[in-house]
């Protein structure tokens, strides 16, 4: 669901690392940090489990996989990846893979994630199975379908609620067997970082993303929105944790480590256009990776000094 931030290229890559460029691999840490910051949860609770919290990590990495996926395959139907795009190099798009390699990938990845799902399943109960279902079709749903959430300004809810709201009670819940408050709250941050580099994505893309019918927040309000929706997501991020420092978790100080970057970010998104927001991408997407290792490390911290 998170954009790519893949390096582009002109020659035509062997035929693994197409694979490994269509799977977007700088967007991996949007699925690993909320696992790290669930399992320090669990961890704070008396309640780690390695082999789950290991399964909960590939299966997230395994759904993120493909999304971007079924991304790369659906824009290009759509049309809304064309030789106009200013974004990183598209899979489909650039030739590199056809669309029916593309969706037998596809359904390789997912038929993987309900492998790894079973396990889940079984150690944690039927909600999980809920749960991952409604994760592939969300990952489905993103662009394709009848209804594609990303082509109607939905792909922002989206991404805060499956990569904030799901993602770390879940990873928590498979642990310990509840959902600690603490959960909820850094499950705030988490999401709203990783809207955040969405937000990124829809900014530079919002000429092509027009043109094809794709009606992202920032095609339907505008480019200054889009910077305002940024600034107050990574604000937003910033006042949970400060909330939780002052509150109960003192250690969620150590996030602000991160700020200057943060206001950095900001100004390369008021500021920038084109091809130099790739690196913007690039750089949210660590942003939210050090904010949850910090995050996770504060809380664990809490729980043993």
């Amino acid at each position: 669901m998170t954009p790519s931030t893949a390096t582009t290229t002109i020659d035509i890559p062997p035929t693994w690392r197409r694979w490994l460029l269509a799977a977007r691999p700088k967007t991996l840490p949007a699925a690993i940090a909320p696992v790290l910051v669930g399992t320090a949860i669990a961890i704070h609770e008396d309640g780690f489990h390695g082999l789950a919290a290991l399964m909960a990590l590939i299966t997230a990495l395994l759904l993120q996989i493909a999304a971007n996926f079924a991304n790369d395959l659906f824009d290009f139907e759509k049309g809304a990846d064309t030789e106009q795009r200013v974004g990183p190099t598209r899979a489909v798009q650039a030739g590199w893979l056809t669309p029916s390699a593309m969706r037998r990938g596809l359904a390789v990845v997912l038929a993987l994630a309900l492998v790894v799902g079973v396990y889940l399943v079984g150690h944690a109960g039927p909600l999980l199975l809920a749960v991952g279902l409604g994760s592939i079709a969300a990952a489905i749903a993103y662009t394709g379908g009848p209804y594609p959430l990303g082509y109607h300004g939905l792909g922002d809810v989206c991404v805060f609620l499956f990569f904030g709201l799901v993602a770390v009670p879940c990873t928590a819940f498979v642990q310990t067997g509840f959902v600690p408050a603490l959960a909820w709250w850094l499950a705030v941050p988490l999401g709203s970082l990783a809207t955040a580099i969405l937000v990124v994505n829809n900014v530079r893309d919002r000429e092509t993303d027009a043109r094809a019918g794709k009606r992202t927040v920032v095609v339907r309000f505008g480019r200054r929105f889009g910077v305002v929706e940024y600034a107050a997501l990574l604000a937003l991020a910033y006042a949970v944790a400060l909330y939780l420092a002052a509150t109960r978790q003192p250690w969620l100080l150590l996030t602000f480590v991160t700020l200057p970057r943060a206001f950095a970010l900001v100004r390369t998104v008021q500021e920038s256009e084109g091809a130099v927001l790739n690196a913007c991408l690039a750089k949210t997407a660590q942003l939210l990776f050090v904010f949850s290792l910090l995050a996770s490390v504060g809380v664990v911290l809490e729980r043993v000094v």
